[in-house]
């Protein structure tokens, strides 16, 4: 059996369920700014990097064009908000943990690769594990080149010195996925809260149970 050059995971919604604690700061957010989040404009932020969500929350609740300044302003809110979350034990994503220590058992690199910022990725990787990780590429690392565009994956792969074509990454959301896809990475998406369209060189599964290093090898054909 084949085995991809390296695996790289997607963070939140894949590893840990902490798209739930992302909804408290959100809806929380958008009290502070006098109005209301519905679910529906909720989803569309699911793999958003900071600055699209705070533009985004000041936008719908506001109705106003945000400024440079404000959105500066809150996502300070919702990074300070969502480091208070971060800092109880996060929810693992079944059959997550156990891939993560097959993966690292075979000694297959691997990366997490986040549009998380370093400072709340940091306090995820206390209840994740440091040590399933060679690399981490997070979210205020790739200058702005966010998902759902290339860069994050292709970084990871640089950095871990593989061939991004011979890679498989582990995903949730659509902005994700579409990154992974565009970096030339085989993706096995495991949907949460929002559906991920079928696609080009997308692998679907319910879950990570049971997931191991041939089932990635079996994905690269």
């Amino acid at each position: 059996m084949d085995r991809p050059a390296a695996v790289l995971w997607d963070m939140d919604g894949t590893l840990v369920d902490s798209e739930k604690l992302w909804d408290v700061a959100l809806y929380e957010a958008a009290e502070s700014l006098g109005g209301t989040l519905s679910e529906e404009q909720r989803l569309t932020l699911v793999g958003s990097n900071m600055d699209a969500t705070a533009s985004y929350l000041l936008e719908v609740v506001t109705g106003q064009e945000p400024t440079p300044a404000a959105i500066a302003e809150m996502g300070e809110w919702i990074r300070q908000r969502t480091a208070n979350l971060f800092e109880g034990a996060l929810p693992w994503r079944p059959g997550a943990r156990e891939a993560l220590a097959a993966v690292r058992a075979a000694g297959l690199p691997s990366a997490l690769v986040t549009s998380t910022e370093r400072a709340l990725t940091e306090l995820a990787l206390n209840t994740i594990g440091r040590e399933f990780f060679d690399v981490t590429v997070c979210g205020d690392e790739v200058d702005g080149l966010n998902k759902p565009l290339p860069e994050p994956y292709l970084r990871a792969a640089r950095l871990l010195g593989v061939d991004p074509a011979r890679c498989v990454a582990v995903e949730d959301s659509p902005p994700g996925t579409e990154s992974a896809v565009a970096a030339g990475c085989t993706v096995l998406v495991v949907p949460n809260d929002v559906p991920v369209e079928p696609g080009e060189r997308r692998v679907f599964r319910s879950s990570l149970a049971g997931v191991d290093v041939a089932a990635f090898g079996a994905l690269l054909g």
